[in-house]
Order: C-alpha cells, then sequence, then structure tokens
C-alpha cells in the first residue's frame, strides 16, 4: 500500500534522511523508533504524502507521490488515518463534532449510529458533547484515535500518541491500536518508548524499525 525507495529528505541544506526503503503492507504493525530529532515524523509525513521525497520515490496505493494532485492526495488521505503528535482540535466544536469533522470538511453526511460506536469504542460515550478543553491528556489522545479512524481507513499512522499520557492511559491506547491491527488495519507507530515496544511485541506480530544516522534499519534482538 505504502512504498519508499531510496527516498531521502532534509531541511535547510542538512539531510535528515538518506536512502530509505520501507514497505507498509496490508494489515502490518511497524514500531518507527529512534532518537529526538531523527526524522520520525519527517518519514511519517512522507508515508501519507504530506512531503515529497528529495530523492527516491514515494508510492502511495500504486501511484507515484510526485504526480499526484490536490484531488489525488485529498482521497489517500481518506485512506490513510493520521494521529499527530499535537493532537489539535476545534475548542468551539464538542469533542464528537471534533471527531467526525473528516466527514465534516468532505461535506458527507455524518453517519450517526457509527460515531457512536466509535466513541464508545474508545470509551468517551460520555463525553460526546464536551468541549477539547475540558479533557484531559488520555482523553484528548483516545479522541485523535476515532477522529483517525473514523472513515475506516486502511492504514493508521501515529505519532508518539503515549508521549504525553501516563502508563495506564498507553496500555489503553495501545491495546485500542491493536486491536484495529487484528481487524486489518495496518498500524505503524513512532515511539521512543522502548518499554510500549516490548509490552507489544508480546501481544501482537509487529516489526520495530529505528532510524539511525539517516538510515532506516531493523532493530535488533535487544530490545
Amino acid at each position: 500500500m505504502i512504498r519508499l525507495e531510496h527516498v531521502g529528505h532534509g531541511y535547510g541544506g542538512r539531510e535528515l534522511l538518506t536512502e530509505v526503503d520501507l514497505s507498509i503492507a496490508p494489515g502490518a504493525f511497524h514500531f518507527l523508533t529512534g532518537p529526538s530529532g531523527a526524522g520520525k515524523t519527517t518519514l511519517l509525513k512522507l508515508c501519507y504524502g504530506e512531503l515529497v521525497p528529495m530523492s527516491g520515490r514515494v508510492t502511495l496505493f500504486g501511484e507515484d507521490r510526485s504526480r499526484i494532485g490536490r484531488d489525488g492526495l485529498a482521497e489517500i488521505r481518506r485512506r490513510v488515518g493520521v494521529i499527530h503528535q499535537d493532537c489539535q482540535f476545534l475548542d468551539h466544536l464538542t469533542l464528537a463534532e471534533n471527531v467526525a469533522l473528516p466527514f465534516l470538511v468532505s461535506g458527507r453526511p455524518v453517519p450517526k449510529n457509527d460515531l457512536h460506536e466509535l466513541l464508545n469504542w474508545v470509551g468517551l460515550e460520555g463525553h460526546a458533547d464536551a468541549l477539547p478543553p475540558t479533557l484531559s491528556g488520555g482523553e484528548r489522545q483516545r479522541a485523535a484515535l476515532a477522529r483517525a479512524v473514523i472513515l475506516s481507513p486502511e492504514v493508521v499512522l501515529a505519532d508518539e500518541p503515549t508521549g504525553n499520557v501516563d502508563w495506564e492511559m498507553s496500555m489503553k491506547l495501545l491495546s485500542l491500536l491493536i486491536e484495529l491491527n487484528k481487524m486489518g488495519t495496518a498500524v505503524m507507530i513512532a515511539t521512543h518508548d522502548l518499554n510500549l515496544i516490548r509490552v507489544a511485541k508480546a501481544q501482537v506480530s509487529s516489526r520495530v524499525l529505528r532510524i539511525s544516522e539517516r538510515r532506516l534499519q531493523a532493530a535488533g534482538a535487544d530490545l
């Protein structure tokens, strides 16, 4: 579904990633790790088309990213759910409206029953009318997950989804992502939390990748 071949990218004349090869297949579960500033967020942005590579080739669902126009990119975004690190919401909209935003911006009617079931799945059914500033960090992260999957994407890319919550909430979020993967959705989680990866590997077949010295490589068994 998503393929990177010999991809390089950087900022301000500095090369951040080089010769990156990656393939995300249907139903796969990947972890992406590496030190802060190594390029994890940049790599995720390449995977959902936010960035065009400076070198190499990115193929998204059979289409070369360099040839995808605005409409094509909008269609790809419906097939890839993204959980951003900063977890931004529109504070004047309720939690339910924020979760349903992908439907609202596309002009399509919101399936009320599906929305209710989704909020129930992430444990937020009692907070549908709450405004984002009143939510805890864990509630915001679960709402971000719900928003990322409301269009039933084929891939979910999560950028440090447990970075701002405690261990108990991290486990709840991980459990939801594993459940999603077992239903057939490919998942890729960028994280620096090796304990989270260890717990996950005991529950789901996953591949751990590490960015080191600008290159992407399989992590060793020392995790």
